[in-house]
């Protein structure tokens, strides 16, 4: 046996051929971070333990760090707190045998928990092994450092700039940001156990990685050699570059799915180019914020992006391509948030930027975009004009995806002003230009046309269209559809008696829309809530789910649509006569005091499946201040707030939450949240 070979390679490859060539029958086995490139060689790669969450394995990794930590503290234990962290832990060391050694070394000091908040300092915090182990092996620093001054310098100077992709990352983009000459370099650093080998993305390419234990190293060198900025403006050269030729695609019937999966390979490097571009390069913001917007609905990630969308804007030149890319992105996404009036000024800045400019695109979709919010603002009559004046400029630039667009508008309109007939027509209309056009304008079609034949009661003939546009929702990845088609396909279902179905399609819906913050849709998904529980004889629960439905669109402003509220007024009202007029009231009053959240949650309490588990303790044992944090939590405040309205420091809302928790056994605040409207609290 040859043990660590690496700093001696030639002379091993060399004593292997010369031995075997003499010997017969013999076998030599060689240890080295990197192969010996010899005839007859066969390589078998030692990968890391395996990780909490790989398939088909036990956690080797955990397993190890707690051995190793109970030789240094024999009262350690895992338990429920301990073992996330450990896992966790292992999981940011890559599974690395000798990292996760050197960390559990450090438990007794400092504690799993602590551990984990220093390791963005693993080299400093890693840096004390057995006294007598080889100088590689005494601390994480001394491991790496030893492979690493075994590569030439050009090796050297591609390992260090490989360092800044954040994820895996194909050999084209390897070539763009280390130089077109890194291609051997990025070869020998897989065979020196520095590169994680090729593996197919969700995309389909073969994508080289980097263990974050190395990732780290480099990055401290690559700073250290001066070379961060450069490597991070390549970086984003590239990114922004990919991101434009991906999101080209996604306006496409044969494109939309591949493009949508690159996008989806190349997440990690656009969120870090991003944020480094809003710093240090803010057009490159702009065009890849612009690039990656639609891609954020299909998602459904639209929320967490506005801000930096509308920052980046502001730096923008109105008017410019990406300027008005991005203002129709925020009208239409602040109109999903509920936010009308912010909506309708986007799309107003929009359209005064443009008009001078005659039809085209970007005008369009600025009317198209006020009309979407003339509409939600129950002015039906302004928003038929507004999608009018869209349709034609939509026409006039020979834009049939803007057209599609504002057909679907205009059918909108038109079930607001209770012309079903010519709802139905025009979202027909729609749907037979997106023949040529595909992707997400078949779908927004698709829905139109549902929401039309629901409001004509050809119930139907809505069903197959809500099914079949459901299907090509979720084939495509695309959520922010399903969760707007959903609540439609809860009315198909009580119609036609699916109760069973139509509470999973609302959870989904609900859950869907939360996740991504989608105001917009929890209103249609909370009102299909009302007609689920009025359908199944929960009238306290339906008159409660209807209050905060009637009073969280009375507080955003969002007008309610006058079919839905007649197809509400039967069930409504018969669900109030069962109760009586008190306990109606006590429902109402109950609902109209829900924050969203806490209707949100409400909702997925009332379309669990199977029986719900009891809570683990009522309110009795709680005070009364205890009972009021509850109620507050229940309500969707911070815990900032709700030191804030009791006049109280946020230490003291913590403590009173800790001992709240042990005393109910609601460990989260979806928990606490759970037992206030189960008991009245909330």
């Amino acid at each position: 046996m040859l043990d660590n070979c690496e700093h001696v390679i030639d002379a091993a490859a060399q004593l292997c051929v010369t031995l075997l060539a003499a010997c017969d029958d013999l076998r030599v086995l060689a240890t080295s971070r990197e192969p010996l490139r010899v005839a007859g060689e066969v390589r078998y790669r030692l990968g890391p333990l395996a990780l909490p969450g790989d398939p088909g394995a036990g956690s080797e990794a955990v397993t190890l760090f707690v051995d190793r930590a109970r030789q240094v503290d024999t009262r350690f234990m895992l338990d429920d707190a301990t073992g996330l962290a450990a896992a966790r832990l292992v999981t940011r060391l890559d599974g690395m045998p000798l990292a996760i050694e050197l960390a559990a070394a450090r438990v007794e000091a400092l504690g799993v928990a602590q551990l984990l908040d220093r390791l963005d300092d693993r080299f400093a915090l890693l840096n004390v092994g057995d006294r007598l182990a080889a100088g590689r092996h005494r601390s994480l620093a001394a491991t790496v450092e030893w492979s690493y001054q075994l590569l030439d310098n050009d090796e050297r100077r591609v390992f260090r700039a490989l360092s800044v992709f954040p994820g895996p990352f194909t050999l084209e983009a390897a070539e763009a940001v280390a130089g077109p000459g890194a291609g051997p370099a990025v070869l020998h650093l897989v065979d020196c156990s520095l590169l994680v080998p090729p593996r197919e993305g969700p995309d389909g390419r073969s994508r080289y990685g980097m263990l974050e234990t190395l990732r780290a190293y480099g990055a401290g060198l690559l700073a250290g050699a001066g070379e961060q900025d450069r490597a991070a403006a390549a970086l984003a050269g590239w990114t922004v570059k990919v991101a434009e030729q991906a999101a080209a695609g996604l306006w496409t019937a044969e494109g939309e799915a591949a493009a949508a999966r690159w996008l989806d390979a190349e997440d990690a490097a656009t969120r870090q180019v991003l944020a480094w571009a809003m710093e240090n390069d803010p057009a490159a913001a702009l065009r890849l914020a612009a690039a990656l917007a639609w891609w954020w609905v299909l998602r459904g990630r639209w929320a967490g992006n506005t801000s930096l969308v509308r920052e980046a804007a502001g730096r923008a030149v109105p008017g410019r391509g990406q300027w008005c890319a991005a203002m129709a992105w925020l009208g239409y996404t602040a109109q999903w948030r509920g936010d009308l009036a912010a909506s309708l000024s986007d799309f107003t800045a929009l359209r005064d930027a443009v008009t001078d400019r005659g039809p085209c695109q970007a005008l369009a979709e600025a009317l198209t975009g006020r009309a979407a919010a003339l509409n939600n603002m129950g002015r039906y009559g302004e928003g038929a004009e507004e999608g009018r004046l869209a349709l034609a400029a939509a026409r006039q630039a020979d834009y049939p995806a803007g057209e599609a667009e504002a057909l679907r508008i205009l059918s909108f309109a038109a079930i607001g002003a209770g012309d079903h007939g010519s709802a139905v027509r025009l979202a027909r209309q729609a749907g037979q230009l997106t023949a040529g056009i595909g992707g997400r304008t078949i779908r927004m079609s698709g829905y139109a046309l549902t929401w039309a034949l629901i409001a004509a009661r050809d119930l139907t003939a809505a069903d197959p269209v809500c099914a079949a546009t459901l299907a090509r929702c979720r084939e495509a990845g695309d959520l922010w559809t399903v969760a707007v088609l959903l609540p439609g396909m809860v009315l198909l279902d009580l119609a036609a008696g699916r109760i069973r179905d139509a509470a999973a399609h609302l959870r989904e819906a609900v859950e869907l829309d939360t996740r991504s913050g989608s105001w917009l849709g929890l209103y249609e998904a909370l009102d299909s809530c009302g007609h689920l529980c009025a359908a199944t004889g929960r009238f306290a629960e339906a008159v409660t789910i209807w209050a905060a439905f009637a009073a969280l669109k009375r507080h955003d402003n969002v007008s309610d649509d006058p079919l839905d509220a007649r197809h509400r007024d039967g069930p409504l009202r018969q669900a109030r006569q069962a109760l009586g007029p008190g306990r109606s009231r006590a429902a109402e009053d109950r609902g109209a005091a829900m924050s969203m959240a806490t209707a949100a949650e409400y909702a997925l309490m009332l379309t669990e499946p199977g029986p719900q588990p009891p809570a683990a303790a009522g309110p009795g044992r709680l005070s009364a201040r205890e009972r009021e944090l509850v109620r507050l939590v229940a309500q969707g405040r911070t815990d900032a707030q709700i030191a804030a309205e009791l006049y109280i420091s946020i230490r003291t809302v913590r403590s009173h939450l800790d001992r709240i928790r042990d005393k109910t056994g609601c460990r989260r605040r979806a928990d606490l949240t759970r037992l206030a409207l189960t008991t009245g609290l909330a």
